[in-house]
C-alpha cells in the first residue's frame, strides 16, 4: 500500500522541539547505562551464573540493533513522531516489567523490549530535517547525536547513587517514569513531519537484517564466555556471513528496500558508517576503563581507591562535554563544513587517548582525560548525521540515520568485547578474583587509539566537503543559493504558480526510470526546491500542493556533478499538465 504523503505538518514547530527531541535522546541513553554500576552484582542479584547474566545486557544491545534501522524506516513510511512515540512506550513497559521482577527470564523480557528505544535517536534526527529551519539544524542535530553520550555521563553517577542507598529495582522505576515524561513532552510540543517515503514496508528484509544482526553481534558479545575459536563463535559468524549477504542480494532486487544499499554505497555514506564505527569503539573504551581504574584500591599499587558516586562523577564531565561542544561544532561546520569537523573529533579523541597512556595516576588526571574525550568525540558524534543527511534523500534521512547509528552500536559492541576479553586476559588473580591491571588499561587505551587512526583514514576518504546543511545564512537568497550548492549533481529551481508566484511547501518527488521514488523535498518559502540523482538518467519531477493541480516533467540528467534549473511551474486546481 502506498502511503499518501501529507504536505503540512499538524503545527508549527516550537522552540522546545529541540530539547524535548534531545531529551528523548538522553532518556534512551540512560536507558542503556542504567546497570552499569550493579553489573559486578548481578549474578547475586538474578542468582544466577555470571555468564547468565550478561545477558541481562546483551538482550538490549541485541534488540537495540535490530530495532534501530526498522524504525527509521518506518518512521520514513508513516511518520516519525509517531514511531518515535511507540519506541519510547515499548522502553516504558520493558522497564515496568524488569522493575517487577528478579527472575532472570523475566529480566532479560524486559531489557529486550527496552532496548527497542534506541530507535528514537535516528527518529529524531529525522524530526528535525523534516521540520526545523536551516540555520538551527546543524546544533539541534548535534545536540540529538551527541545526547546518548550526555544521558550515559549523566546516568552513571545518579544510577550509582540510587543503587548505593536503595533497592536496585528503583532504576527501572527511574527509567520508566523518564521515558512516560518523554512520550507526554513529544505528544505536547513536537508535530508529526510531513515527509513521508513512498512504498511499502520491506517485511523479509527487515526478518534477513534482523537474523543477520543478532548471528553478527552475539558471538561478538559471547565470544569471551564461550572460545573466540569454538565451533559455535565461529558458526554464529560463518551463519552471519551468509545470511547477510543473501540479505544484501534481496534488498537490491525489492522495489522498496528496509535500506536502499545503492545510497548506502556511496562515499559519502558509506566512509561515514564506517568511521562511525570506530567512534563507536573509542567512546565504549573510556566508559569501561574509567571508572574500574578510579575504583580499584589503592592497595593494588595503580587503583584510586574511589567510592562508585565518586567515580560516576568524575566520568560524568565526558558526557556534559558532549552536551557543549553541540553550539561549537555548528559554528565549526557552518565555517568549515562536517568532514572537517569530524577530523577534527577524531585528532582530539586520539590526543585525549595518547595523554591517558601517562595520566593514570591521580583522580583529577581522570578528570582531564574525560573532558578532552567527551570534546573529541562530541564533535565527531555530532558531524556524523550531518554528513549522511547531506548524502541522501529527504525520504530515507530516517533509515540512513538509523544505519549510521547502527554502526555506532556495532562500535560499541566490538569494543565491550575486545576491552573485556584484554582486561580478563591481563588481570591478576588475587584472593580468587580477577584484578584488572594497569597493563591491561594501558593497552585497552591503544586499542583506542589505533581505532581512532582507522576512523581518521575513513574520515580523509570522504568526498570534498560541501557547504554542511546547517549554514547560517544572512539572507534568504544566500541560503537557497547554499543548498543549492549542497546537491552537485541533481536538479535544483523553483515552484511556481499558474501567474508565476512562489509556491512554498509543495511536495516536490523524483521518480527513475523504473518508477520508483529516488528522492523528495518540501519547496521553501520562496519556492526553492533541490533534488540530488544517485545517477544519470531519464526521471519524473512530480510536483503539487494544496489549492494546485499537480505536475509531472520529464527531464534528464547527464550524470555528472553538476545542479540542473529546473521551475515546475503547477497548474490551477482544474488543470493537471504533463510537461
Amino acid at each position: 500500500m502506498t502511503h499518501t504523503p501529507t504536505d503540512q505538518p499538524t503545527r508549527r514547530a516550537s522552540g522546545a522541539v529541540v530539547p524535548v527531541l534531545a531529551f528523548a535522546g538522553i532518556v534512551v541513553a540512560v536507558m542503556q547505562t542504567l546497570l552499569v554500576p550493579v553489573i559486578k552484582d548481578l549474578p547475586q542479584l538474578l542468582d544466577t551464573a555470571p555468564s547468565n547474566a550478561t545477558w541481562v545486557l546483551t538482550s538490549t544491545l541485541l534488540s537495540g540493533a535490530v530495532a534501530t534501522p526498522i524504525m527509521g524506516r518506518l518512521g520514513d513510511l508513516y511518520g516519525k513522531r509517531r514511531m518515535l512515540i511507540l519506541s519510547l512506550a515499548v522502553m516504558v513497559v520493558g522497564a515496568l516489567v524488569s522493575a517487577l521482577t528478579s527472575d532472570l527470564l523475566t529480566m532479560i523480557a524486559g531489557r529486550t523490549l527496552q532496548g527497542f528505544a534506541m530507535g528514537a535517536i535516528p527518529l529524531g534526527i529525522g524530526l528535525m530535517r523534516d521540520m526545523l529551519p536551516r540555520e538551527k539544524l546543524g546544533s539541534a542535530m548535534a545536540l540529538m547525536s551527541s545526547s546518548i553520550g550526555v544521558g550515559g555521563g549523566l546516568a552513571l553517577p545518579l544510577a550509582a547513587l540510587i543503587a548505593q542507598h536503595a533497592d536496585w529495582h528503583a532504576l527501572f522505576y527511574g527509567a520508566a517514569g523518564l521515558g512516560a515524561l518523554s512520550i507526554l513532552l513529544t505528544l505536547l510540543v513536537v508535530p508529526e513531519s510531513p515527509a513521508r517515503a513512498e512504498g511499502t514496508f520491506d517485511v523479509l528484509g527487515a526478518i534477513g537484517l534482523s537474523t543477520g544482526l543478532v548471528l553478527f553481534l552475539l558471538p561478538i558479545t559471547k565470544g569471551s564466555d564461550w572460545g573466540w575459536t569454538s565451533g559455535t563463535t565461529l558458526g554464529l559468524f560463518a551463519a552471519a556471513a551468509v545470511v547477510l549477504v543473501l540479505w544484501g542480494v534481496m534488498e537490491l532486487r525489492v522495489k522498496a528496500p528496509l535500506v536502499d544499499l545503492r545510497t548506502t554505497a556511496r562515499p559519502a555514506v558509506l566512509f561515514t558508517n564506517l568511521a562511525s564505527i570506530m567512534v563507536g569503539v573509542s567512546f565504549y573504551v573510556v566508559s569501561l576503563v574509567l571508572p574500574q581504574l578510579l575504583q580499584l584500591p589503592k592497595a593494588t599499587g595503580y587503583g584510586l581507591g574511589q567510592s562508585m558516586v565518586v567515580a560516576g562523577l568524575l566520568v560524568a564531565p565526558l558526557g556534559l562535554t558532549m552536551m557543549f561542544t553541540a553550539p561549537v561544532y555548528a559554528r565549526l561546520s557552518a565555517k568549515y563544513g562536517p568532514k572537517v569537523t569530524l577530523i577534527l573529533g577524531m585528532l582530539i579523541i586520539a590526543i585525549g587517548y595518547g595523554a591517558g597512556l601517562g595520566l593514570m595516576s591521580a583522580a583529577w588526571q581522570s578528570l582531564v582525560i574525560a573532558v578532552v574525550l567527551g570534546a573529541g568525540i562530541g564533535l565527531a558524534y555530532s558531524s556524523l548525521p550531518a554528513l549522511i543527511v547531506g548524502a541522501v534523500p529527504a525520504s530515507e534521512t530516517g533509515a540512513a540515520n538509523g544505519l549510521n547509528t547502527l554502526m555506532r552500536s556495532i562500535g560499541t559492541s566490538v569494543s565491550s568485547a575486545v576491552i573485556g576479553m584484554v582486561l580478563a586476559n591481563t588481570a591478576n588473580n588475587v584472593g580468587g578474583v580477577a584484578v584488572p591491571t594497569m597493563h591491561g588499561f594501558r593497552v585497552s587505551f591503544l586499542i583506542a587509539t589505533g581505532a581512532v587512526a582507522v576512523g581518521l583514514l575513513m574520515a580523509l576518504f570522504l568526498p570534498k566537503p560541501n557547504r554542511a546543511p546547517q549554514l547560517r545564512a544572512t539572507s534568504e537568497e544566500e541560503a537557497n543559493l547554499a543548498r543549492a550548492e549542497e546537491v552537485l549533481r541533481g536538479f535544483r529551481g523553483r515552484v511556481l504558480d499558474a501567474s508565476g508566484a512562489p509556491v512554498a511547501r509543495a511536495k516536490v518527488t523524483l521518480i527513475d526510470r523504473r518508477g520508483r521514488q529516488a528522492g523528495a523535498t518540501v519547496s521553501d518559502e520562496d519556492g526553492t526546491y533541490v533534488l540530488g540523482v544517485p545517477s544519470g538518467g531519464a526521471y519524473v519531477l512530480a510536483a503539487r500542493a494544496a489549492g494546485h493541480g499537480p505536475l509531472a516533467s520529464s527531464a534528464t540528467h547527464a550524470g555528472d556533478e553538476r545542479a540542473i534549473a529546473l521551475d515546475l511551474a503547477l497548474p490551477g486546481e482544474t488543470e493537471t499538465v504533463t510537461a
